[in-house]
């Protein structure tokens, strides 16, 4: 039995030559999406983050969620992303890839490599931020004081993201891809961070995805899932962060065709080869690294006034 669709409430849409922005209830939704970064932009970010940026950084991207009554403001920006990549020696629980001169490393580095310790891998745990909002400006680092993200009750149904919702055949009222950085690891793999979202009559969704490919060392993904139901009361945020890992022969052994190793360069291959493994593997055992940001955990925050 079809499952019924929900009517389409009032919106407007709203676009410019880099941006849409879609206006739904007490919602105001923009993605911008613009050219890589030029040479002055990329010194200027180089010079804030101290390290050297990835070969594609789209510095001028970014989505925003602004929530009308209560003020509420979110955000992914790149420059947001890559403070998130860790900058200096790495330790424990960074997750770090033994490269460069250690004779026990997978490859050796190119000798142009700059050696200034940071993670050359870009790996981030980003899963967006808070910012003051036009009316209101929070303390320290942006995150308000009145809203602060909780542990999810596993228990409650309504504090979880309800996969079912999100599979049914609403209609898509705005979508965006939002590219934030992209680099070739020094042609020893790939490191990417992609936001999307959709908007459905009855909700919006996001997925911020992180992925990683170190030519055989390790795969790794890092998810932030956001849901919000428009018709939840007080408003309520879902946020889901997931980190996956697992190492590079285990991956490769899932290929279809053993000969064509394509896939392993397809984010959705790599995500369902690591979504789909034993927890105990790809969340709890990972590529040996100790990255701390194995597993899953869910938060929520409530927008009341």
């Amino acid at each position: 039995m079809a499952q019924p669709q929900v009517p389409v409430p009032e919106h407007k849409l709203l676009e410019s030559p880099n941006s849409r922005t879609i206006e739904i209830f007490d919602w105001s939704i923009t993605a911008s999406t613009n050219p890589i970064s030029n040479a002055f932009e990329c010194d200027s970010l180089q010079a804030t983050l101290g390290f050297p940026l990835p070969e594609m950084t789209f510095g001028n991207n970014f989505l925003t969620l602004e929530h009308k009554s209560p003020s509420w403001k979110y955000s992914f920006t790149t420059e947001g992303a890559l403070k998130a990549v860790k900058n200096g020696e790495l330790g424990p629980g960074d997750g770090g890839v033994k490269v460069g001169t250690d004779p026990s490393s997978a490859f050796m580095m190119p000798q142009t490599v700059p050696t200034k310790p940071y993670d050359w891998t870009y790996t981030t745990t980003y899963p967006g931020g808070l910012e003051p909002s036009d009316s209101e400006k929070a303390p320290g680092e942006g995150e308000s004081v009145e809203f602060k993200w909780v542990a999810a009750d596993p228990e409650d149904p309504s504090q979880a993201i309800p996969m079912a919702e999100l599979t049914r055949p609403d209609p898509i009222l705005f979508y965006a891809e939002i590219p934030l950085f992209e680099d070739e690891l020094h042609d020893n793999g790939s490191s990417a961070l992609l936001v999307r979202i959709r908007v459905m009559p009855g909700c919006f969704f996001i997925l911020a995805r992180f992925t990683l490919r170190v030519d055989n060392v390790l795969f790794r993904q890092f998810d932030t899932r956001i849901y919000h139901s428009f018709s939840s009361s007080p408003p309520l945020i879902i946020r889901e962060t997931s980190g996956w890992e697992a190492p590079y022969d285990r991956v490769k052994r899932l290929l279809p065709m053993r000969d064509d190793l394509t896939p392993l360069t397809d984010p959705s291959f790599i995500a369902k080869a690591l979504t789909e493994m034993p927890p105990r593997l790809s969340q709890g055992e990972g590529g040996k690294t100790g990255w701390r940001a194995l597993g899953t955990r869910r938060e929520i925050t409530e927008l009341a006034s």
